[in-house]
C-alpha cells in the first residue's frame, strides 16, 4: 500500500496548486485520525485522500469533457455547476493513471463532494475530513470538528446541513445526491434527527 501510496502522492503533485496540495495533506492526516477513530481502514482512508481533488484544479469546460471521455453520466445540475464533477473524474483518473483498483476508495473519492445514499464509513470519513482538516476556517469549523470527535453520522449531517445553507444562501444549484445523502443520513438517526435504528 505505501508504494500506491507514493505513486498517488506523485500523480497529486503533479496536479494540484501548491495551496490544494497543503490542503490535500490536512485531509489525509483528519482522514486517517477519523478512520482510526470510528473503525474505516486507515491506509485506505489515506489513500483516498490523497487523491480526492486531483481533478480539482481542471476547470469546468475540463471536467466535462474529461467525465464524457471516461464515461461518467453527467447529470443536468454538473453540466451547470462541472466543478462538482471533480470527485468522479479524479477517481476516473486515479483508476487510469495511478491504477488505484480499489472500488471503496474510488467510491469514496467520487462523493467526497456530494455524499450519497448508504455511504460507507470510508465514505464518510473522507467526507468529514474534507471539511475539518486544519487549514479549514470558516464560521463553526470548530463546532463541527468537535462533533467529529463524538459521532461520525450527526458530524457528516452537521457538514451536509453546513453545505446546503452555503449553496442555498449563494442561491446556487442543489445536488440531488445531497439531499439524498442527507435524507438518508437522517433515516439512520431517526426522523428527528436524535436517535433511532443504527
Amino acid at each position: 500500500m505505501q508504494e500506491q501510496h507514493n505513486q498517488a502522492w506523485a500523480w497529486a503533485s503533479g496536479r494540484l496548486s501548491p495551496s490544494r496540495l497543503a490542503h490535500t495533506r490536512g485531509v489525509v492526516k483528519a482522514a486517517q485520525d477519523l478512520a482510526r477513530r470510528f473503525g474505516a481502514d486507515e491506509e485506505k482512508a489515506g489513500l483516498a485522500a490523497i487523491l480526492h481533488d486531483g481533478a480539482k484544479n481542471l476547470g469546468g469546460p475540463r471536467l466535462l469533457s474529461l467525465a464524457r471521455q471516461e464515461g461518467i453520466i453527467v447529470d443536468i445540475v454538473q453540466q451547470q455547476a462541472p466543478d462538482l464533477l471533480h470527485g468522479p473524474v479524479a477517481a476516473a483518473l486515479a483508476r487510469r493513471e495511478v491504477n488505484v483498483q480499489d472500488e471503496a476508495v474510488l467510491h469514496a473519492v467520487a462523493i467526497h463532494t456530494t455524499g450519497a445514499p448508504d455511504m460507507s464509513t470510508l465514505d464518510k470519513v473522507i467526507y468529514l475530513a474534507d471539511y475539518v482538516e486544519q487549514g479549514r476556517n470558516f464560521p463553526g469549523v470548530e463546532a463541527l470538528r468537535q462533533a467529529a470527535d463524538r459521532d461520525l453520522d450527526r458530524a457528516v449531517l452537521q457538514a451536509m446541513d453546513g453545505t446546503l445553507r452555503y449553496v442555498i444562501d449563494r442561491g446556487w444549484l442543489i445536488h440531488p445526491l445531497t439531499v439524498e445523502a442527507r435524507n438518508w443520513l437522517l433515516g439512520r438517526l431517526g426522523a428527528d434527527g436524535k436517535g433511532g435504528p443504527d
